[in-house]
């Protein structure tokens, strides 16, 4: 009794923090999407007339997506191993993060969705729990799960399932700050095959950005960790590093990311480093600066600006924010729209080209990338996403 008075106690205090407020009992909840006041209308909502609808699905399953949810749902899938910037905090303190994910998939995009933050971190573990749900989902968005595993997670799931498999960390991130480095290079009078890039961070955004810009045509990038620059021939590589090596990094930079960004033209920060302001100052005239480290940039907006054309953060209180929301509730509803088996690298490709488009003539420095707020986002992304499906052959109408 003790304890629950000290408990309630503890949370009345906490709620005077607006930000648990907002959370108290949760960020979600189900509503019916049909009416069922009377009789007649629980006989077909329920027995005997939804016995008729189940025999239909069981004679011809793709009936499911019609007369179920499934077509409009997906599930948000996390082991709480990588959380925002908070790291492993585990699967149940990963529930409001997903509650939000869920939140911004309805709100931006209309789809349905559910948070499944799961007791497992094993990639066997997660990909057979995974798979066993499936039937119910029409989609796969999988959050916050660690490096190297998340790899390795989305691609056995991409195999097995014929529904939409989206790691949100990567390709949602990658999305956007492609859609904004055209922009950027745009304002600068160049392209994208113009630019020499330097990547902080090797993790899932990281790898997922990298190869996007180089799908995308950028004239050279590479990419340090920890250790200094990822070359081919350094020793100790893990599989998803050496595939980066072998793909990137045509200059062969080798030893700190300090020395490689003496003349970079972009410096794209994905990790929790800091780059010194002198560092900032030796990058090349007309200098890109996407520092997108949360809560702290690895360059502070303010000093970048003195030496960048265009500074973009992760950040919602600085200009040219490269948000997640601004591409996956398009990419999944581009995707439902046509009932897509897969989203493959030209969609996303599509997608951050009609998020690039939209800035069109009003383009400037503090403008390379719509605001998630801009009514126009979710319809052009999901256009975009939906006709390229049809082109790669994955829509199935």
């Amino acid at each position: 009794m003790t304890t629950f008075s000290s408990r309630t106690q503890n949370t009345s205090e906490l709620d005077e923090d607006p930000a648990f407020a907002m959370h108290r009992g949760g960020k979600l909840h189900v509503t019916s999407s049909v009416d069922v006041s009377d009789h007649e209308g629980l006989s077909l909502a329920y027995t005997p007339g939804v016995a008729r609808v189940c025999d239909a699905i069981a004679e011809t399953p793709e009936l499911v997506e019609t007369y179920t949810w499934k077509s409009n749902l997906v599930a948000v899938v996390t082991d709480g191993t990588a959380v925002l910037g908070l790291g492993n905090i585990g699967p149940e303190a990963s529930l409001p993060v997903m509650e939000g994910k869920s939140l911004l998939f309805k709100q931006f995009g209309d789809v349905d969705s559910v948070p499944i933050a799961l007791n497992c971190t094993g990639v066997d573990e997660i990909v057979e729990t995974v798979v066993r749900m499936s039937p119910s989902f029409g989609g796969i968005n999988l959050e916050d799960i660690a490096a190297p595993r998340c790899f390795e997670i989305e691609a056995k799931l991409r195999e097995r399932l014929d529904i939409p498999v989206f790691h949100d960390d990567q390709h949602g991130t990658a999305i956007v700050t492609v859609a904004a480095m055209h922009n950027a290079a745009r304002l600068t009078g160049r392209t994208l095959a113009d630019l020499r890039v330097v990547v902080s961070g090797a993790g899932a955004a990281g790898v997922a950005v990298t190869k996007m810009l180089i799908d995308g045509g950028i004239g050279d990038i590479a990419v340090a960790d920890s250790k200094g620059m990822i070359y081919d021939g350094r020793e100790g590589l893990t599989p998803v590093k050496q595939e980066l090596a072998s793909i990137s990094n045509k200059a062969g930079l080798q030893g700190s990311i300090e020395s490689a960004l003496e003349g970079a033209d972009v410096f794209v920060g994905l990790s929790a480093g800091e780059v010194p302001e002198s560092v900032v100052a030796t990058m090349a005239e007309d200098a890109i600066v996407f520092a997108m480290a949360n809560p702290n940039p690895e360059v502070h907006p303010d000093v970048a600006r003195k030496y960048a054309s265009v500074v973009a953060t992760g950040r919602s209180d600085f200009p040219n924010q490269i948000n997640n929301v601004l591409a996956f509730p398009g990419v999944f509803r581009g995707a439902f729209d046509v009932q897509a088996t897969d989203i493959t690298e030209n969609m996303k490709l599509a997608a951050a080209q009609a998020l690039a488009e939209l800035v069109g003539d009003d383009l400037s420095a503090d403008y390379v990338i719509p605001s998630p707020f801009d009514e126009r986002v979710v319809p052009a992304v999901s256009a975009a996403v939906a006709a390229q499906a049809r082109k790669d052959g994955v829509a199935r109408r």
